[in-house]
């Protein structure tokens, strides 16, 4: 296909029958492989082009490979598509479906988003609900377990049951399926009808899987059956790259492929093409700790490159200026915004390095569109508190805060003072139905309200969250809701940062408002073209590439990530897949201080070779 092909590649693309396992690490040129195994065996008449399929994840990588084959002249009638795209299809065969059963995404949304306001659950944020009740649901479909046995993370467990089943009952009586009945009804079918299964096994004598590492129980589980009568399962993934834990993918799956097949041949594409021998070294350094894994031993081309950087920050906000300042040296170099990316661990973080850009007046695109920050619903509690201290008069501010933390006001007081004829606080002091310790709440609330009325907008927010106790009521909703106080924190945390330098709760609230508005604006344009610096987290920048990378805030508890301190192995998977996301320039940083809290360099330099306590340990 135009490139010269090394051994390791030659020997997997000439593999003829019987399972193979190919292990590709970082920019080894996999793609270039599965492709050329498919011209080989159609060129050796080992099989006609409707005898083959090539699986991968995503609708743009499917279609990506099938227009690479058609440049290299392959001929029509290879089927390339998604696990999802496959599965449909053989669900259509055998039923007759169409593509307008399946739900849309916005579709099964809104259905959700009726079924939740008809139940009347208290839930400060729905779309966010939804998110977390859909990434169970595909977590539990993919791991093919039963609903009485699933355990979900982030929503408590009697209301994902009871969901779910209002959920079920909606599909059944509209006759609709979405993309996780994909998967499960296609391996119930598979499982139990000998008909079917045996016709399918026969339709595709070859079968090709690109990112192996990535599937998930059913989908292997599937792969496994329709294999079966052939046995010419050609699988190609990198366990050092397996990220999607939490959908259900884990390296487990490829680890074991020689133990289930016992005569599989296997080879690894070790000679990395994008990155700098320097890059390689390091990031093979730092996954080499991980002890469940295939040693693979990458190499480069010989080409050493830049020296890794790494620099150290007080806190987030002096990183992110730093990062800025180098983006704009790198620009004075020639070198193209488009092929610089900051990487970082989670959604939260892509706040600051938007500001610090924004402020330089270096254009930045967002690639992924997670949680809004800045309109989330935590900044809406804590610019509700620092509104009510300017104005007590602001009902809607006071029914916002009014039990967070808790001060034991019912619905039925509350419905009582808003019959009054005054504002809701004085309307409180006035319901015949005030007990005295209520009374002291609201006293309690006031003296807080004019405390924070005498502070800047920062030190406001401190005082809210430490003081009133708003991080504890935090750590209550988290407890509730199955999931991470820490993440709630570190929201709180991005927007007290915002609020660092704003003189009064006007340019407090325009600002939230400003990068509410640059977020809709970049997740509205996320297919096109990338133009600005990529601001992006580790997860999204898998399958990238750029010429210069910059991965911040190395400490523990972000990288690795304190919710995954369980999965120590995935976390430094995460961040090898970012370091070998550089091609060039790799630039590393920690701070000194996180919000306000002293911070532990992250494990992973030490694996580096950096003397990192002795780094931290001095101004």
């Amino acid at each position: 296909m135009g490139k010269k092909l090394n051994e390791n590649q030659k020997q997997a693309i000439c593999h003829e029958t019987g399972p193979m396992l190919v292990l590709a690490g970082p920019g080894s040129g996999k793609t270039t492989v599965l492709l050329c195994r498919i011209l080989r065996l159609l060129e050796k008449g080992l099989a006609k082009p409707d005898q083959i399929l090539a699986l991968t994840f995503s609708k743009a990588a499917a279609e990506e490979m099938k227009e690479r084959f058609r440049r290299a002249k392959g001929p029509e009638g290879v089927a390339f598509g998604t696990f999802h795209s496959v599965f449909f299809r053989i669900l259509r065969r055998k039923y007759g479906w169409s593509t307008e059963r399946v739900f849309q995404e916005e579709e099964r949304r809104a259905v959700l988003r009726n079924m939740l306001e008809e139940a009347k659950w208290d839930i400060p944020d729905l779309e966010e609900y939804i998110s977390v009740f859909l990434s169970q649901l595909s977590l539990m479909s993919s791991e093919l377990e039963s609903v009485n046995t699933f355990e979900p993370a982030g929503i408590p467990a009697v209301e994902f049951r009871k969901l779910f089943h209002t959920y079920e009952r909606y599909k059944e009586r509209h006759e609709k399926l979405d993309f996780d009945d994909m998967l499960t009804m296609c391996h119930h079918l598979l499982k139990t009808d000998a008909e079917a299964r045996t016709a399918w096994q026969g339709k595709y004598r070859f079968i090709l899987v690109d990112e192996f590492q990535d599937v998930n129980r059913a989908q292997f589980e599937c792969l496994r059956m329709l294999a079966e009568e052939h046995r010419n399962l050609f699988v190609v993934g990198d366990d050092d790259q397996s990220i999607y834990a939490f959908r259900g993918a884990r390296p487990d799956f490829l680890l074991q492929f020689p133990m289930l097949y016992p005569d599989a041949q296997r080879v690894t594409l070790n000679t990395n093409y994008r990155s700098t021998d320097r890059v390689i070294a390091l990031a093979e350094r730092v996954i080499s700790n991980n002890e469940v894994r295939f040693a693979k031993e990458m190499h480069g081309t010989g080409i050493d490159g830049d020296k890794v950087t790494f620099f150290l920050a007080d806190d987030v906000t002096a990183e992110a200026d730093r990062i800025a300042e180098k983006i704009a040296d790198l620009m004075d170099e020639g070198v193209a915004l488009s092929e610089m990316a900051v990487i970082y661990r989670t959604n939260l973080q892509g706040g600051v390095f938007a500001r610090a850009l924004y402020k330089k007046g270096i254009p930045y695109e967002l690639r992924e569109s997670g949680a809004n920050v800045y309109d989330h619903w935590i900044a809406k509690d804590l610019l509700a508190y620092l509104f009510l201290a300017e104005n007590e008069e602001s009902d809607s501010a006071l029914r916002r805060i009014l039990n967070k933390p808790k001060r034991y006001i019912g619905r039925d007081l509350l419905a009582e003072a808003e019959k009054m004829p005054y504002t809701l606080m004085r309307s409180f002091f006035a319901c015949p139905s005030l007990k005295k310790w209520q009374e002291e709440h609201l006293e309690n609330l006031r003296a807080d309200l004019n405390q924070i009325r005498r502070k800047n907008v920062y030190d406001g927010l401190k005082y809210i969250r430490k003081v009133i106790g708003y991080d504890e009521y935090l750590e209550e909703f988290a407890v509730y809701r199955r999931t991470s106080a820490q993440v709630l924190w570190e929201i709180a945390d991005e927007v007290m940062e915002t609020a660092r330098d704003c003189e009064d709760v006007k340019q407090f609230r325009e600002r939230l408002e400003e990068m509410s508005r640059q977020m809709q604006g970049q997740n509205s344009h996320r297919e096109r073209k990338r133009s600005g610096v990529q601001l992006m987290t580790m997860h999204g920048a898998k399958g990238l590439e750029f010429s210069a990378v910059f991965l911040p805030s190395l400490i523990e508890g972000v990288v690795p990530h304190e919710k995954g301190l369980e999965q120590v192995e995935e976390e430094r998977r995460l961040f090898y897949v970012a370091m070998t996301r550089a091609e060039e320039k790799l630039c590393l940083s920690a701070v000194r201080r996180r919000y306000e809290k002293e911070t532990k360099p992250s494990r992973f330099l030490a694996e580096m070779g950096l003397e990192t306590e002795k780094l931290f340990g001095k101004k």
